[in-house]
C-alpha cells in the first residue's frame, strides 16, 4: 500500500528514546479532520459561485458567475456532521447538484474505492500469509549474494515492480534483517541496504502505473480510467528506475573500493560478515511457486481490464473501444481481488476458518487508508454543497490560462510537494486534491491523466525522504542509519529525479 498509510506506530517506536517524550506528526486521519473543520469554517467566508458545464460535466472557461446560497447555518452544520457518511455513499442530485445520503441521482461518495481498498488489503494479506512473496525475494537475494551489483539491481527491480503495481512500501520494513547482512558481507555499508530498500520500492510508487492507492484513487477522483496515461507512466518507470538503481550501485561500488567514503560508517561487527556463511532461505515449494504465478496473473489481468487499449494504441482519446476491452472500474476490481484472495487461500489449503480470518484481518489492516479516502471525499462534499468549489477554481483560472500546457504540468508537480508533506497518505492526498486539480487541466487544455501523473510523482518524490512517512523513518531506524546521513546520501538523486519528472510531465502535457 502507499507510503504513509500504515505502520507509523512501528516507526515511532523505533525512533523514540526510552522514557522520553517526542513530538509525533499527526496521523492522516487527524490532519483530514482538521482540514474538514477548516474548510467548513472557510465556507462561510468564500462566496458561492458556479461554472456552466459541458455535456461531459467539465467546467467551461469564462462562464463563472456568483450564485445565491440558500443554506442555513443548520444545513451547514448538518453537512459537517454527515461529511464522513457523504464521503462514503453520498448521492448527488442531478438538478441541484447537492450531495446527501438520502437523495436520488449519481453516487458522489467513494464507496467503490473504499471497498476496493479493503478487497486488495484482503488479497495482499492472504498472499503474505502463504509466505510465498517473502521467500521468493529471500531466495533471489541469496542466489545473488556473490554478485553485489546484480543483487542490488535485482532486489530494487523487484521492489520497484511491486511498488508500481500495488504500492509496495511499508511491507519492505520486514526485509532489513535479510538485506543488511548480505550487503555488509559483500563489502558494502548499511546505507547501500537502506537505499536498495527505500529507493527501490519508493521509485516504483513514484512511477505508479496501476497502483490502486495512488493512481487508482487519483484516477477515480479525477473521473478518468485507471489505465489513462499508463504509457507515459510506464516509460517514466523504466527510466527513473534505471537511474535510481545506477545511483545506488555507483555509491555501493565507491564504498566497496574505499570504505572510508561511507556516509553511514560501520558499526562494531559490520565488517565481520561473510557472504558464504549467510543462511540460505528454504527452497520455494510447489505451493509457493503456484501462489507467485497466481499473483502475477491477477495483477496482469487487472492491468488488461483497465487499460483503454484503443486509445493507448491509436493515441486518440475518443477512439472506439475494441471488442476485447473490458473497461473495468473499482466495483469490478474489488470483486476481482476478493475472488483472487479466496482462490489463493484455497490453493494454499488454508481451510475455511483460517481463510475467513485472514481475509477479515486483511480488510481490517487496510481500514485506515480506506477511512482516509472517505474523510477526504467528505471535505469535497462540504465544498460542493456550500458551492465554493467553483469559486476556488475561478480564483486560479487566470493563472492557469496564462501558462503553456507543459508549464502547467510542472506547476501541478510543484504545488503538490507541500501537500504531500502534510498528508503523506497517497490515497488521502489524491482524494483531497484531485477535485480541484482535474478541472484545472480542462482549462489548461491538458489531459487529466497528466495531472494524475504529476500529482503522484510529487507524492512519491516527497515520500522518498520526508520524516512524516513510516517507510523512511522506520527504514533508517531499522538499518541503524542516521536520518541526517540518509538525507546527505539521497539529495543528489532527489535533484536528478525532480528534473526528470518535470521533463516527463511537460512532454506528457504536450504529447497528449
Amino acid at each position: 500500500m502507499g507510503p504513509g498509510d500504515d505502520l507509523s506506530t512501528r516507526a515511532e517506536a523505533e525512533e523514540r528514546p526510552p522514557g522520553g517524550k517526542k513530538f509525533t506528526f499527526p496521523s492522516a486521519l487527524t490532519i483530514l479532520a482538521i482540514v474538514t473543520l477548516a474548510v467548513w469554517a472557510l465556507a462561510f467566508l468564500v462566496p458561492p459561485g458556479a461554472y456552466d458545464r459541458d455535456k461531459g460535466g467539465a467546467p467551461v472557461r469564462g462562464t463563472y458567475h456568483r450564485v445565491d446560497s440558500d443554506q442555513s447555518f443548520v444545513d451547514r452544520l448538518n453537512d459537517l456532521f454527515l461529511s464522513p457518511v457523504n464521503g462514503l455513499y453520498g448521492v448527488q442530485d442531478a438538478e441541484t447538484g447537492e450531495v446527501g445520503p438520502d437523495l436520488a441521482g449519481e453516487l458522489y461518495g467513494s464507496a467503490g474505492v473504499f471497498f476496493f481498498v479493503l478487497a486488495i488489503g484482503a488479497f495482499i494479506t492472504v498472499v503474505f500469509a502463504t509466505g510465498a512473496l517473502d521467500r521468493g525475494i529471500g531466495r533471489l537475494a541469496h542466489r545473488l549474494r556473490d554478485r553485489g551489483a546484480l543483487l542490488i539491481a535485482g532486489v530494487m527491480l523487484v521492489f520497484a515492480l511491486l511498488g508500481t503495481v500495488e504500492g509496495f512500501a511499508e511491507e519492505t520494513l520486514g526485509f532489513y534483517g535479510l538485506i543488511i547482512p548480505l550487503m555488509l558481507a559483500l563489502g558494502y555499508d548499511r546505507m547501500v541496504a537502506t537505499g536498495t530498500i527505500i529507493l527501490g520500492a519508493g521509485i516504483g510508487v513514484l512511477c505508479s502505473t496501476v497502483n490502486p492507492f495512488a493512481t487508482g484513487v487519483a484516477s477515480s477522483a479525477a473521473d478518468i480510467s485507471l489505465g489513462d496515461g499508463i504509457v507515459l507512466r510506464a516509460i517514466m518507470w523504466v527510466v527513473l528506475t534505471a537511474v535510481t538503481i545506477t545511483y545506488v550501485i555507483r555509491y555501493a561500488n565507491r564504498v566497496r573500493a574505499n570504505p572510508g567514503r561511507s556516509l553511514s560508517g560501520f558499526l562494531p561487527g559490520d565488517r565481520d560478515h561473510n557472504a558464504a556463511e549467510a543462511a540460505e532461505p528454504p527452497q520455494l515449494t510447489r505451493l509457493h511457486q503456484t501462489v507467485l504465478i497466481l499473483v502475477t496473473l491477477v495483477f496482469a489481468f487487472m492491468i488488461f481490464s483497465v487499460v483503454p487499449w484503443s486509445s493507448a494504441l491509436t493515441g486518440d482519446a475518443d477512439a472506439t473501444p475494441y471488442g476485447f476491452e473490458l473497461g473495468w472500474s473499482f466495483p469490478q476490481l474489488a470483486a476481482l481481488f476478493l475472488v483472487a484472495a479466496v482462490l489463493v487461500g484455497i490453493v494454499a489449503r488454508f481451510g475455511e476458518q483460517r481463510l475467513s480470518a485472514t481475509i477479515i484481518q486483511g480488510a481490517a489492516d487496510f481500514i485506515s487508508p480506506a477511512l482516509v479516502i472517505v474523510l477526504a471525499r467528505g471535505v469535497t462534499v462540504i465544498m460542493n454543497n456550500s458551492q465554493i468549489t467553483d469559486t476556488v477554481l475561478h480564483s486560479i483560472e487566470g493563472v492557469v490560462s496564462g501558462t503553456s500546457s507543459a508549464l502547467f504540468a510542472v506547476i501541478v508537480f510543484l504545488v503538490n510537494l507541500p501537500l504531500a508533506f502534510l498528508i503523506p497518505s497517497t490515497s488521502g492526498h489524491a482524494t483531497l486534491a484531485m477535485p480541484i486539480l482535474a478541472p484545472l487541466a480542462d482549462f489548461a487544455g491538458v489531459s487529466r491523466a497528466v495531472v494524475v501523473t504529476s500529482w503522484q510523482a510529487a507524492s512519491g518524490w516527497m515520500n522518498l525522504w520526508v520524516p512524516t512517512t513510516a517507510v523512511t523513518i522506520g527504514g533508517v531506524a531499522l538499518a541503524k542509519v542516521g536520518y541526517d546521513r540518509y538525507l546527505r546520501f539521497v539529495w543528489p538523486l532527489l535533484a536528478i529525479l525532480a528534473v526528470l519528472i518535470c521533463g516527463f510531465v511537460a512532454l506528457g502535457a504536450v504529447w497528449t
